[in-house]
């Protein structure tokens, strides 16, 4: 199964902001695939160090995994990042700068379903 996962919380809140990496990580675990768009606020997570830092209550944090899985796509919505002057170059390599367009052809995989947080 494929999971198309769009955030949109970032530092203001860092469970909610974790909440689609520990959904995809669990995901991930199951072999199955997943796509995460990071809009709005959710951006920040992008940054080179930044996602490390934030700390869920309750839940652990497991962004890492995430990144380290060759199974999972991550996006940053490219207009959400420019406007808050964060640009490819600030970002881990395996964030891809992208549009709606992109989450859309997620979306389409045969057998997706979709996840917002």
């Amino acid at each position: 199964m494929h999971f198309a996962i769009s955030a949109s919380w970032g530092p203001t809140d860092p469970t909610r902001a974790m909440l689609p990496f520990i959904f995809a990580a669990s995901a991930l675990q199951e072999k199955d695939t997943v796509t995460i768009m990071l809009f709005h606020d959710a951006v920040h997570l992008a940054l080179k160090g930044f996602a490390e830092k934030i700390v869920p209550v309750g839940p652990p944090q497991r962004f890492k995994e995430i990144i380290d899985n060759n199974n999972a796509k991550l996006l940053v919505c490219t207009p959400c990042a420019e406007v808050r002057n964060i640009f490819e170059k600030d970002c881990l390599d395996k964030f891809i700068f992208g549009g709606m367009n992109d989450f859309h052809e997620a979306c389409k995989i045969l057998d997706t379903k979709i996840i917002c947080y």
